[in-house]
């Protein structure tokens, strides 16, 4: 299995399990354990590799222990905190990182509850923990764009020294990321008045503030919407000048396809993920050009050539659970909960039948 696919085991694990896990023993078990062996390659039942409960006495602190210590070549590598799964991590969890941290050989520290995986280094000072990571992982919302720096993590491919050299922006990318994707979701009274001076010339009054905070947070979800649209455009090798179906449907069924379009409808970046994942699997049967999507106010849809007769599945996401829809050969939808967007995949054979339904 490569090393992607085993991350993306791993994470179908912890999607599954994570509120069943409620102590930080059943944490360690379940999913930092699992980690250390699958993603970091390390024997965790041999003490020359991982020492569970690692101790070295700091100053006047006697007996304390971290988590586990990964060792190489007699030395400690990278030290682990774990927290329980339920629990947000706090750099205050990190106080055994930051002491041990100092009176090891270890350059890497890495503070988890089994589920969210902050990696730091010492960028700030020499031997001494930086308050911040440089590496946050999220196993229920991997950024692909930090799998190769994991990889470096790994026993066959650790690099310390590549590592550290990438660190720093590492750090400061993702911080910023973090900090972008916040302001989508909760614009800051800062991010609305520094958008709202440059299309407003009036005063920024209160009543300004108000009428332009749903404004700008309406703005920049289209806008992370059109851009995402315009990917799936790209990789699927479509474009709005090209957009010629293999079995082109009728004028008539192009005029039913536009009936009920709203344009207040705001499709999640969700949504568009998922279908991404339902015209991936459609088309082992057809063209990417003849899947496309249309959304709703209770659903959003996945379609063969634009036409509301031929549904291939329904992705009901506006609730807190989440559901696919998919309809049989008289139209009767039963709906599938979804935990996450892979679960999609295990309806892959059902998807498929749905499309040659209609070939």
């Amino acid at each position: 299995m490569e090393f992607a696919e085993r991350v993306g085991a791993l994470a179908g694990k912890v999607r599954s399990q994570a509120e069943s896990i409620g102590t930080e023993e059943a944490t360690k078990n379940a999913f930092v354990m699992p980690f250390i062996a699958t993603i970091l390659g390390y024997d965790v039942f041999n003490p020359l590799e991982v020492v569970p409960e690692f101790t070295a006495d700091v100053g006047t602190k006697k007996g304390e222990k971290v988590d586990y210590a990964i060792m190489r070549d007699g030395e400690v590598q990278i030290l682990i905190e774990c927290k329980p799964s339920m629990g947000a991590l706090k750099i205050e969890h990190a106080s055994q990182l930051f002491r041990y941290f100092s009176v090891t050989n270890a350059r890497i520290a890495a503070l988890t509850n089994g589920v969210m995986w902050e990696f730091y280094t010492d960028l700030d000072a020499p031997n001494r923990m930086d308050a911040k990571p440089f590496l946050v992982l999220d196993l229920l919302d991997i950024d692909e764009t930090l799998i190769a720096e994991l990889r470096k993590l790994s026993k066959d491919s650790f690099d310390l020294d590549s590592i550290i050299s990438a660190a720093e922006e590492l750090k400061y990318i993702g911080a910023l990321k973090r900090e972008i994707a916040s302001q989508f979701r909760e614009p800051s009274d800062e991010w609305i008045k520094f958008f709202t001076s440059r299309v407003y010339e009036g005063a920024f009054t209160q009543r300004v503030r108000q009428q332009f905070t749903g404004l700008v947070g309406k703005a920049a979800q289209q806008f992370l919407t059109e851009r995402v649209n315009d990917r799936l455009k790209a990789a699927l090798g479509a474009s709005s000048s090209s957009t010629a179906l293999t079995e082109s449907p009728t004028s008539s069924e192009i005029a039913e396809a536009d009936i009920d379009r709203d344009p207040e409808l705001e499709t999640t970046l969700e949504e568009l993920e998922g279908y991404q994942i339902v015209k991936a699997i459609a088309c082992g049967e057809v063209k990417p050009q003849r899947v496309t999507q249309r959304d709703a106010k209770s659903y959003f849809a996945v379609l063969l050539d634009d036409n509301n007769r031929k549904p291939i599945a329904r992705l009901h996401f506006n609730g807190k659970q989440k559901y696919l829809g998919l309809l049989d050969e008289e139209k009767v939808e039963t709906r599938h909960p979804i935990e996450g967007l892979d679960d999609i995949y295990a309806h892959a054979e059902d998807i498929r039948a749905a499309v040659l339904r209609y070939v």
